[in-house]
């Protein structure tokens, strides 16, 4: 992977971390443009081809989740969020909005670079959601982040949303982990007390299921995991 093709935008009301994180990741050869606010994040992200943004979730204004929530719905740039020490809570929000990673604040420079890295390069898997899926009455397109039903009905997915259907149908009548569908989904270990994807899961049924306290399609496998218990076929 070559840094220098990518564009990082840095997103930090805090000049005294921005500014050095900026030197640091030009120091190792990456493209870097700075933010004070979410309003210069937008402008940036319109005017510059950015392929990945490092977003601090406290901010004057507009945080960072809220800029986070609008970049899911309206671009395809991945999203680490920095987050203080005690915001456990911002930071499964941020999750479940969309961002790729988080980091803790007072976090070494070094290890930004290593989580940037491992998200750039689950970028090329992501051309998957390109395809469609028919399932259960379901059309998925994982490009535009639809699902259409046979009886009419749209739902537009959240992009963690359509990172996870996606990661169903390609293996359907499959048990996956909550450990494996963190890996797949976020490319990071599952933690004790992660509910992550179970969250995203109970949004997920909401959106897909008859009932969702009665699931039909998305199965809880007790004490293993989760399946979707249906076939998924690509359509021709």
């Amino acid at each position: 992977m070559s840094q220098k093709s990518y564009h990082i935008l840095i997103v930090d009301d805090a000049r005294d971390i921005r500014e050095p994180l900026g030197q640091y990741l030009r120091k190792q050869g990456v493209r870097t443009s700075l933010a004070a606010n979410a309003a210069e994040a937008r402008q940036t992200i319109e005017q510059a081809g950015i392929d990945l943004a490092i977003l601090d979730i406290m901010m004057p204004g507009e945080d960072g989740l809220s800029l986070c929530r609008w970049m899911v719905a309206n671009t395809s740039i991945p999203v680490i969020m920095l987050t203080a020490m005690a915001d456990e809570t911002d930071r499964i929000v941020g999750l479940e909005l969309g961002a790729d990673d988080y980091l803790v604040k007072p976090f070494n420079p070094r290890e930004l670079l290593a989580r940037i890295k491992a998200v750039l390069r689950r970028m090329p898997e992501r051309q998957y959601q390109s395809t469609h899926h028919r399932f259960a009455g379901w059309v998925h397109d994982g490009a535009s982040k639809w699902l259409n039903h046979d009886d009419g009905r749209e739902v537009s997915l959240t992009t963690s949303e359509n990172r996870l259907l996606t990661v169903f149908l390609q293996s359907p009548n499959t048990i996956l982990s909550r450990a494996t569908l963190l890996d797949l989904t976020a490319g990071r270990e599952e933690k004790a007390f992660d509910r992550t994807i179970d969250n995203q899961i109970g949004r997920l049924r909401k959106k897909i299921e008859d009932d969702p306290k009665a699931p039909k399609l998305l199965i809880t496998e007790r004490g293993d995991g989760y399946v979707l218990a249906v076939e998924a076929v690509v359509p021709l």
